[in-house]
């Protein structure tokens, strides 16, 4: 089978607690076949870079992309790149003030999100909206989620999430991660508890206490033991077996890809 077309993040589902991973491409902006990305493991794939990259909004082709798949202009106007995307507490469209697009904000961030804690190589905090759960785990790589807190919408997530950075993480360790590297052995549901604990009073009211986790469990033949990153820009052509998929990454024998971050990117991919 080959392909050629525009790389965008792989949509995922979760079955029995296992990752279904699709590849839906773009011709530019017109959609194209789904792959089944799972049904690739322990198979090889190449995957040839194109030499440019269209942007995910609007096709226009460029040599180099920011943030996901954008043109400059679009990285410092598109409301898919605004601020209160990696940091929530900015968002102030409950308050009928919109940093970039008011009707956008209204649909993504007037909205309930969850404050919730995962587990990737380390425990961590993040916020999403509440209809991206599981996705949003998933996507990070995290094996096991639990929510912390609901609320009515994301500034106020923002604002937990803020008052819990000094006491765990907001990132993820992406390579120990990749390695399948865990380095705390407490019950997620007793780290809950602890951050819920140093939640401010003025947010305990939107705490939960449910004890329903989620579990993830990774298409992984193999976990690396060193990680090596591969971008297309640079490296031209990746050509090797696949091992596995966790988080948005391609897991080869001698190396892994980003396909979220290298989203607008043209491929030729073969299997």
């Amino acid at each position: 089978m080959q392909i050629t077309g525009n790389l965008r993040k792989m949509s995922t589902e979760l079955v029995s607690n296992v990752p279904q991973y699709t590849l839906k491409m773009k011709d530019v902006l017109d959609p194209m076949e789904s792959m089944d990305m799972n049904a690739l493991i322990g198979k090889p794939i190449r995957i040839e870079y194109e030499g440019y990259i269209n942007s995910v909004i609007s096709g226009q082709k460029m040599n180099k992309a920011f943030g996901e798949g954008l043109t400059y202009q679009e990285f410092m106007e598109s409301p898919q790149a605004s601020p209160s995307i990696m940091r929530p507490e900015l968002s102030r469209i409950h308050e009928g003030i919109a940093i970039r697009d008011y009707e956008w904000e209204v649909k993504h961030h007037l909205q309930p999100h969850v404050v919730y804690i995962s587990l990737t190589s380390n425990f961590k905090v993040g916020v999403t909206r509440a209809s991206n759960m599981p996705y949003r785990w998933i996507d990070q790589g995290a094996t096991q989620a639990i929510v912390l807190a609901e609320v009515p919408y994301r500034q106020l997530a923002g604002l937990i999430e803020v008052s819990l950075k000094d006491h765990i993480s907001d990132k993820t360790a992406w390579q120990r991660m990749l390695k399948g590297v865990v380095e705390d052995d407490r019950h997620i549901i007793d780290v809950r508890d602890e951050m819920a604990a140093l939640v401010p009073r003025q947010f305990s009211h939107y705490l939960t206490d449910t004890a329903e986790m989620t579990e993830i469990k990774y298409p992984v033949l193999e976990f690396p033991e060193k990680v090596k990153s591969l971008k297309l820009e640079k490296v031209k052509v990746i050509e090797d077996k696949l091992v596995g998929i966790k988080g948005q990454y391609l897991i080869l024998e001698n190396g892994v890809t980003n396909i979220r971050s290298q989203s607008g990117a043209r491929v030729t991919i073969e299997v």
